[in-house]
């Protein structure tokens, strides 16, 4: 493995100029990118429902062809697990992503095909490798294995040609031999399905790897990395795992958990985020001391942005790279090379950089609150979280935010449940401080707050350990890429949660 390192190290640089081709010509990559998309499903069956053979600019494209949300492609993608073929892609999709992005009862299956695994997902994973090696030029990553912390799904045969699992299953079960060389653990523990089992097992058939990189979500990893210093007696995990250098994360705002990632790992490593869902490989940072990650521009993904205040028109009106804006929230639709068509994924981004193209996660399109014109999102939120913990000392595990509607009693506020890892002494002090930081990230909250006319001051409950994950479990989505929703506009879930709470 040492041996393997340097090697990988030279190629990486070696692979540099295709990445810096497109970096240099987003404009180009992305047309290219759509042309072979549009010739490839041309005679698919939704291909000829829109006339893609009529179809020569982008301005067609979005005529002919309208924005869908799941539930448009839901009976195409029931066909295609039934077994029936070149409905949205022309080639055989047999594999299926249960969609973790969503904490609602029912799954989304997203179509995989052959070119969406090489052309996306593996190749988005290469790119990082290179993005990093460039980086890191003196880099030992892969001297040792990479822990993999993937999803709690099964594969699951839908019949002789089609399965379906979580996407880290998924990938798991395809990636080609080589790169279970270098991960860890075995592929059976990687798919357990009960996940208090899974991190038990995790914990006790790694700590004698050298692992020098960890991927997963913020949440579950910290859950693996307290078992195994309970495992080893060990004050931190650098004392584990002295080569570690690496932690990739995605899925939620790494910002509330950096500090305490940082006391528990004991060393200075390097931090990654990446954007990588069911869909295909969007983006990773290339640099770890800049926010924003690179947007994936030759990866068989066709984007368009929609302001989001264009959401839920008749006739919404999505841009384009050369007309976005640094700052403002887009929700992200997509055309790919495993069959997604003009797909609203349910995401918004910020852009942080027009040159080269970087984008932030700043929430999702339904995870907000607005019940009084306040518009709070995702982005706000973690931000007021990370300022509050600074100026009182707390750590927050997680947290959900949901409005208070105005009644008899009293005018409208946002209540808050947070799971607190180090608790303020003062939970009064940590309020007003998340208070102020929302203000000064958010006007329209600011200005609703004033003199508390529409807005009162936050209610918070601290909830004890435990409590999100119980909910979790009921929803049968614990464990994996699953995640409290931050923000919700109504309070289903606040009080589905208080009521796990107040059982307790």
């Amino acid at each position: 493995m040492k041996l393997l390192s340097p090697a990988i190290s030279r190629l990486a640089r070696f692979r540099l100029w295709r990445i810096e081709n497109w970096i240099n010509n987003p404009v180009a990559a992305q047309y290219e990118v759509f042309q072979d998309l549009i010739t490839s499903a041309q005679y698919t069956e939704i291909g000829r429902k829109y006339r893609f053979e009529d179809i020569y600019t982008i301005k067609d494209f979005k005529d002919l062809v309208p924005i869908h949300e799941y539930e448009d492609l839901k009976p195409y993608i029931e066909r295609m697990m039934n077994g029936e073929q070149n409905l949205l892609w022309n080639t055989p999709i047999n594999w299926f992503a249960k969609s973790s992005g969503t904490t609602s009862d029912k799954s989304k299956f997203i179509p995989v095909s052959e070119e969406s695994l090489d052309g996306s997902h593996f190749q988005g994973a290469k790119d990082l490798l290179t993005l990093y090696y460039n980086f890191n030029p003196d880099s030992d990553l892969l001297t040792g294995k990479g822990l993999v912390i993937g999803g709690s799904h099964q594969v699951c045969k839908m019949n002789e040609e089609a399965k379906y699992g979580d996407l880290s299953a998924v990938l798991m079960q395809n990636t080609p031999f080589y790169g279970h060389w270098l991960r860890t653990p075995e592929l059976s523990i990687a798919l357990l399905d009960e996940w208090e089992t899974k991190i038990e097992k995790l914990a006790k058939t790694t700590i004698h790897e050298n692992v020098t990189s960890i991927s997963g979500v913020p949440t579950w990893t910290l859950v693996l990395i307290k078992r195994i210093l309970e495992i080893t007696g060990k004050e931190c995990l650098a004392e584990v795992w002295p080569n570690l250098e690496l932690y990739i994360h995605g899925g939620v705002s790494f910002t509330p958990y950096k500090e305490q990632f940082e006391k528990l790992i004991g060393a200075p490593i390097n931090y990654l985020d990446l954007y990588n869902a069911s869909e295909g490989f969007f983006a990773a940072q290339d640099n770890p001391d800049v926010e924003g990650m690179l947007l994936f521009l030759h990866h068989g993904i066709f984007y368009e942005f929609l302001p989001v205040e264009e959401y839920g028109k008749a006739n919404p009106q999505t841009l384009q790279l050369d007309s976005v804006e640094i700052g403002k929230n887009y929700a992200v639709v997509i055309s790919t090379n495993g069959g997604l068509w003009r797909y609203l994924i349910g995401d918004t981004i910020q852009f942080t950089s027009l040159s080269p193209y970087k984008i932030k996660v700043s929430g999702r399109i339904k995870h907000f609150i607005n019940a009084f014109g306040e518009e709070v999102i995702v982005n706000n939120s973690d931000c007021a979280i990370a300022a509050a913990c600074e100026k009182t000392g707390a750590i927050v595990n997680d947290y959900t935010a949901a409005p208070i509607y105005f009644s008899e009693k009293g005018n409208g506020g946002h209540e808050w449940l947070i799971q607190f890892e180090k608790e303020p002494s003062d939970l009064g002090f940590f309020t007003y401080e998340l208070d102020n930081a929302l203000k000064n990230a958010n006007s329209d909250y600011e200005a609703k707050r004033h003199k508390d006319i529409a807005l009162r001051m936050p209610v918070i409950r601290s909830l004890k350990k435990g409590v999100f994950e119980e909910w979790l479990k009921s929803k049968g989505k614990l464990g994996g890429q699953h995640k409290v929703p931050r923000l919700s506009n109504d309070r289903k879930y606040i009080d589905e949660i208080l009521a796990i709470a107040n059982n307790q």
